[in-house]
C-alpha cells in the first residue's frame, strides 16, 4: 500500500489504543463473531487478523472464507483506520473524548474487489486513510492470505462528523 501519512505523524497514547481496541474487539459484537482482532494501530495505518473457523466458511466443498466476512472485515478496518487518524488529529482532546467520536463514524460507500479465493487458516487485513476531511474520510484496504498474497482489496468513504 502506498503511504500517505497524516501531516503530523505521531504515536497514539496507550489509553486511546486500549480504548479503541476494547470498542473494536469487544463492544462491536459482530467483530467478535468474525474473530477480527487488531494487530497494529497507528495514525498512518492499521492491521488486523481473522482466523478461519467453520462458522465463516462460504463454500463447504473448498473451505473458502465467505465473501461477506471479507467485506465486513474490510469495512471494519477502514473505519478503524479513520478512528486512528482522527485520534491523531485531535491530540489536544483527552482520549475518552476522542473515543466518543467513534459514535459519529458511519460507512457511506464501500467497494470490494475479490481477486482470489480466500482459503487458509489465517488472514491479514490492512487499511489506511487516503484523505481525512472535516466531514468525510476516504480509505483503502487490503485482505491478504497468511502467505502475504493479496486476496481482496477495498475502498470506502466514511462520514466522520
Amino acid at each position: 500500500m502506498s503511504k500517505n501519512p497524516p501531516a503530523a505523524l505521531t504515536e497514539l497514547e496507550p489509553d486511546f489504543v486500549a480504548g479503541l481496541k476494547a470498542i473494536f474487539e469487544q463492544r462491536i459484537v459482530f467483530n467478535s463473531v468474525l474473530g477480527l482482532t487488531i494487530a497494529s494501530l497507528r495514525p498512518d495505518g492499521v492491521s488486523g487478523r481473522i482466523a478461519m473457523k467453520p462458522q465463516l466458511v462460504g463454500h463447504y466443498a473448498y473451505n473458502r472464507l465467505h465473501g461477506g466476512v471479507i467485506s465486513a472485515g474490510l469495512d471494519a478496518m477502514g473505519g478503524l483506520a479513520c478512528m486512528a487518524a482522527i485520534g491523531a488529529r485531535h491530540l489536544d482532546e483527552p482520549p475518552a473524548d476522542r473515543l466518543q467520536r467513534f459514535a459519529k463514524l458511519g460507512t457511506i460507500d464501500l467497494r470490494v474487489d475479490y481477486l482470489r479465493p480466500a482459503m487458509g487458516e489465517q488472514f491479514e487485513l490492512r487499511a489506511e486513510v487516503l484523505r481525512l476531511g472535516s466531514r468525510v474520510a476516504s480509505t483503502r484496504m487490503e485482505f491478504l492470505g497468511a502467505d502475504g498474497k493479496l486476496l481482496s482489496t477495498g475502498s470506502a468513504a466514511y462520514i466522520v462528523s
